[in-house]
């Protein structure tokens, strides 16, 4: 991943028109004990019972005892890092997604400019291996010959806008942000990127597994300019001045935990200020070139862009040539002939994530289209897989888990009444977005042809680019989601104080109309608790109710608050997954409030529904156990161990056991419901145990 896309989500907590205020009001106003029936049927489902090893102690081990028995049954595919039935069924999303562009592409009279036509014609073009691959990289040779002609300072500055302009960042990269003091603002943001390591740890630290990965990546892009012409010893030469290069710029970039923190990314400029601070770029032209009006902007790194304006000082011209080439080869790698794909795949897949083999070309170019042409293909996903009857449900539960957030706020004993009146606030003006947008983007003037690959990706590129920097100077759009509709995965944005679900992971295992409410409860209505929860962990404290990065709590509460995250992140410090290699808790904190306080806000509102609605055992669990067993079921994935130590050294997000044995294990109502004695591995002692929410 381009690291400037960490920079854009870096405040967007993940699971990766709106709704008007005048719905948030009637969320936010609606009495807190409002429980509605689930859906009736002549018999609901409970848990996987197959998926359970009951070999296993579930005070010991719950990871193993709720989904061991699945896991066994279905190990890692070869093409995935991760599985589940969680991850099968976001690849069985793409099964029905391929079957909608299949059944689109087969015809190809649509009218120009249609959904029809946009996303059949660019999943053909992307399905054509024989064509793509008998270009070779000739659709690479018109802009090398443009980077090999630059010869100031100057022809540098215009090949990053060109670069950029397709999405390529390197080595910085521009785009939109909602002013972090005025959110019905968006503002420019300039931030770092251009590295092809993970993050700026791979370039600097000195264990093996980085030392190794350095060597790794030098033989990876030599391998890559052979492959467009350039002899091995050249080859060799010019990756090492990538490394080097690039190992520059890392070292002025902030590291995993310091981006975290909103405020060490909130540097608010004017472009002379800007000016003045990289003068070897000429911002006024790069404004000119993409009309981007002259308001004020946020420069989220400033000392990564004094690196950058070192370079453009003092490094030659022919360095900066080479590493432009590889920026963009690098970034073109998916929609080249095969062999530029393979290397690709052998470093990043095979290497670094330990995928085995890759992934079909048929997935690769549906994930594609789905990154382009999102709401496009969205449009088509939700008609045939998304019924109204989902989106009614979980409007219920997500009105149900913000009540008992609003319960859980108004009972705290160390939070202060004043500091409680903000909270409250806040969530009164939450605003839900669940399934898709209520105005779907139109990518009509995309000039997508069956027969370019090549060029379509790169038109898209281009489009979106534009779509993105045509917010700036404009008031925020709240209709605007940040991912597509199949996407199985969910967000809390905390400019917008918006939680969003898109129709893809509402699907078992997250979400079934036809189970009892305790599997829903357990299941999204902790993905849900998780979202909301994200509004109050250590970076969405820090904003307001208006989404305004704004201290609004009494030093006492804030002092309680932050006590109170340092226990969840000394807990998962002590998580690992071999041997001297384990969680940050700084790193995965965000992340882990999210999980421990959506645990618990879900199991309140379960239990208000199931006062309302009684439901008995099933296949002999208790409707308790349902609830634990459904978290337990939905987020228990087996990940190979390379993906885990990307994940250990760069994801907020935990590994999947520690998902589900950390929060759990803070909860006394888990330990009553399986009759767990203190001392058991899934018991924390009373001192030990941490409750942020």
């Amino acid at each position: 991943m381009q690291r400037f896309a960490l920079l854009f989500v870096s405040l967007v907590a993940a699971c990766g028109s709106a709704h008007s205020s005048a719905d948030s009001t009637v969320v936010a106003s609606t009495s807190p004990h409002a429980v509605t029936a689930p859906p009736t049927s002549e018999k609901l489902v409970g848990v996987y019972a197959e998926d359970i090893d009951r070999s296993a102690d579930p005070c010991n081990d719950f990871y193993e005892f709720s989904n061991g028995a699945w896991r066994k049954a279905n190990p890692i595919p070869a093409s995935m890092t991760r599985w589940s039935r969680r991850w099968k069924a976001g690849e069985d999303s793409k099964e029905r997604l391929k079957d909608i562009l299949d059944q689109v592409s087969a015809k190809k009279d649509w009218k120009q400019g249609s959904v029809e036509q946009l996303i059949g014609d660019f999943y053909g073009a992307c399905t054509d291996e024989a064509a793509v691959d008998a270009a070779g990289a000739k659709p690479l040779e018109p802009m090398r010959a443009e980077i090999a002609k630059i010869k100031d300072k100057a022809g540098v500055a215009a090949m990053i806008a060109k670069l950029h302009h397709q999405r390529i960042s390197a080595p910085f990269a521009v785009g939109s942000q909602s002013d972090l003091h005025e959110p019905t603002k968006v503002v420019a943001v300039v931030g770092a990127a251009g590295l092809g390591l993970p993050d700026r740890d791979y370039y600097v630290k000195t264990e093996k597994r980085f030392v190794d990965a350095r060597a790794k990546y030098l033989t990876h892009v030599a391998a890559m300019f052979e492959l467009i012409g350039y002899p091995a010893k050249t080859a060799q030469a010019d990756a090492q001045t990538v490394l080097d290069f690039e190992t520059r710029l890392a070292k002025a970039s902030l590291d995993n935990v310091a981006l975290r923190d909103p405020k060490a990314t909130d540097h608010k400029m004017t472009i002379a200020e800007l000016q003045k601070l990289t003068p070897s770029f000429n911002w006024a032209d790069y404004y000119r070139t993409f009309q981007i009006p002259a308001v004020d902007l946020n420069v989220a790194e400033p000392a990564f862009l004094k690196q950058v304006e070192q370079e453009l000082a003092h490094t030659p011209i022919a360095a900066w040539r080479t590493y432009l080439e590889w920026q963009y080869v690098t970034s073109m790698t998916d929609v080249l002939a095969k062999p530029f794909y393979d290397t690709n795949y052998e470093f990043y897949g095979k290497y670094l994530a330990g995928q085995e083999e890759q992934k079909p070309r048929w997935k690769r170019c549906v994930e594609m289209t789905d990154l382009l042409l999102g709401e496009a293909l969205g449009q088509k996903y939700v008609e045939k897989y998304f019924p109204p009857a989902a989106k009614a449900r979980m409007t219920e539960l997500v009105h149900n888990l913000l009540a008992a957030m609003k319960d859980t706020i108004d009972h705290l004993e160390w939070m202060t009444p004043a500091t409680k009146q903000k909270a409250l606030e806040k969530i009164a003006t939450f605003n839900p977005k669940i399934g898709y947008p209520d105005k779907w983007k139109d990518y009509s003037a995309i000039p997508i042809k069956r027969d370019a690959l090549f060029a379509d990706y790169v038109a898209a590129n281009q489009w979106n680019d534009e779509d993105d920097l045509k917010q700036i100077g404009k008031p925020v759009d709240r209709g605007r989601w940040g991912i597509t509709p199949p996407t199985s995965d969910a967000y809390y944005n905390p400019s917008l104080n918006e939680i969003v679900f898109p129709a893809g992971i509402l699907q078992p295992p997250a979400f079934r109309l036809d189970a009892v409410d305790a599997i829903n409860y357990g299941a999204i209505g902790v993905v849900i608790g998780h979202e909301i929860s994200h509004g109050f962990d250590d970076q969405g404290a820090q904003f307001d109710a208006q989404g305004r990065l704004e201290n609004w709590w009494t030093k006492a509460d804030l002092d309680a608050f932050t006590k109170r995250g340092e226990c969840v992140a000394n807990q998962f410090d002590n998580y690992f997954i071999e041997p001297n290699v384990h969680h940050n808790g700084k790193l995965v904190l965000g992340e882990s409030i999210g999980d421990s306080g959506g645990a618990n806000l879900a199991y309140r509102a379960f239990h208000k529904a199931l006062a309302a609605h009684p439901t008995g055992d099933i296949d002999g669990f208790t409707p308790d156990q349902q609830f634990f067993i459904a978290w337990g079921q939905f987020r228990s994935d087996a990940i190979r161990i390379e993906q885990q130590r990307l994940m250990v050294q760069g994801d907020p997000h935990p590994i999947a056991k520690f998902r589900v044995i950390g929060p759990l294990s803070n909860m006394p109502e888990f330990a009553r419901a399986f009759s767990c004695k203190a001392g058991s591995a899934m018991v924390r002692s009373p001192e030990q145990q941490c409750r942020v929410w």
